[in-house]
């Protein structure tokens, strides 16, 4: 009994070890309940889901949000989101609730539903933006209506079991706790309001609740070797190769083949990576006082778009950004002493919208890059960066045994030293003769 206790705590602290991500330490999405008014059964509530994560988005189709209730709560009305369910309602004469299970499921309404649906921060689809690309966009909130509830601070039993999707799994929600009462400021900003009760659910993600496999990975090229590093075979696994199809298939062209599943299941182009994005890192021009990389970001998943797709580098020379082209980006500091880590994603309207596989399934930049002439060096693989997210999973490197790597500068040299002096010996040979 006392080992598998042991092997229990362990296992749950190697969750909450994953969950923790050195690039976004205090990165989460927090859900808060304002309670805004009481009910003759119950009260209405303001539900308000921030995403302050830098770099990790809810993209299409949106959040998924359920939880269980204490009691024997109803949901009598919803605006700016609804339950995918109504459940038995039986028991109630005149008046139906909106939803009568123990569980809800709620999900977000979507764009051009009428007004009267509607409060600030809906009906986007479930799509929230990260904090680090727009925090005005990082926002979604609903109101709910419950009933057979407790009507004051002291008879209102909290939520409990909260679950997040977002859209698949990854998230894992604490329990709801009562904070300090959120203070409202009125439009005019004369006058504050504040809430009858608040509670927060704190929810973090993980990666190894998504898959055990990764869903990127990296190349490597550079100007001054010829070889091409490539993803290492079955990054992301090749349990998909058996249904991959080839780019050449003739399966490409039957109607309806980009349509997503329900059950977002990829339909990958034949790869030895098998991975559904890949990105490659170039190391392109050398200058005297600045370097240039490109980078190529390509989809190999025909059933997938990704909507404001982010992308983020760690490289010590990150803090020396001169220019990015075609993408928009913005440095990432998680500890104010370290500069290293930047966020590329794309710009609205030209290429925020990465394309499911095929001709237009890909996105690229070039980075220009000042030399730190006390740390600058291209040895020991120092262009390459240490580490790629997109979409804020982690992305499955090469080994760095396989990096390029610079030539033999003690051959280069001999070869220019043999070079001088042949010239030399050939004008001695002019003059005297």
């Amino acid at each position: 009994m006392k080992l598998y206790l042991w092997a229990l705590l362990l296992f749950m602290n190697f969750l909450q070890a994953e969950s923790f991500d050195p690039l976004d330490p205090f990165g989460n999405i927090t859900i808060k309940w304002d309670v805004v008014s009481w009910t003759a059964d119950g009260y209405v509530a303001v539900v308000t889901m921030n995403n302050f994560q830098m770099y990790r988005h809810i993209m299409n189709p949106g959040w998924t949000l359920s939880w269980s209730w204490a009691k024997k709560e109803v949901i009598w009305s919803m605006v700016g989101a609804q339950a995918t369910e109504q459940g038995d309602c039986s028991k109630f004469k005149g008046n139906t609730p909106h939803c009568c299970k123990r569980t809800p499921i709620v999900v977000d309404l979507l764009p051009g539903v009428p007004y009267n649906q509607q409060i600030a921060n809906c009906c986007k689809g479930g799509v929230v933006s990260s904090w680090g690309q727009d925090p005005s966009l990082a926002v979604s909130s609903f109101q709910v209506s419950v009933g057979l509830s407790g009507t004051s601070n002291k008879t209102v039993k909290l939520p409990k079991n909260f679950t997040l999707l977002g859209p698949g799994p990854g998230y894992t929600c604490g329990p709801a706790k009562i904070v300090p009462s959120t203070v409202f400021l009125t439009p005019d900003g004369r006058r504050k309001t504040q809430a009858l009760m608040t509670w927060n659910v704190t929810c973090t993600y993980s990666q190894l609740l998504v898959s055990k496999n990764p869903s990127c990975c990296v190349s490597f090229s550079s100007f001054y070797n010829e070889t091409i590093v490539p993803c290492p075979t079955c990054s992301c696994g090749c349990h998909n190769k058996k249904n991959c199809i080839t780019s050449d298939s003739h399966k490409l062209k039957m109607a309806g083949i980009n349509t997503p599943r329900k059950d977002n299941t990829p339909l990958l182009q034949c790869t030895h990576h098998m991975c559904p994005i890949r990105v490659h890192w170039h190391v392109k021009t050398n200058y005297r006082d600045y370097w240039r990389v490109k980078v190529a970001i390509t989809n190999f998943n025909y059933k997938m778009n990704y909507t404001q797709w982010t992308l983020v580098a760690q490289h010590p020379n990150l803090n020396n950004v001169t220019q990015v082209f075609s993408f928009d980006y913005k440095p990432l500091v998680p500890y104010q002493s370290i500069n290293d880590t930047g966020m590329f994603y794309g710009m609205k309207f030209y290429n925020d919208l990465l394309m499911e596989a095929g001709p237009g399934g890909n996105v690229q930049t070039e980075i220009l890059l000042k030399k730190d002439k006390d740390t600058f060096t291209f040895k020991q693989g120092w262009g390459f960066p240490r580490k790629i997210y997109f979409n804020g999973d982690e992305c499955q490197f090469p080994p760095p045994d396989a990096y390029p790597t610079l030539p033999n500068s003690a051959h280069k040299n001999l070869g220019t030293f043999l070079k001088i002096a042949g010239s030399v010996l050939w004008v001695f040979l002019v003059i005297w003769s």
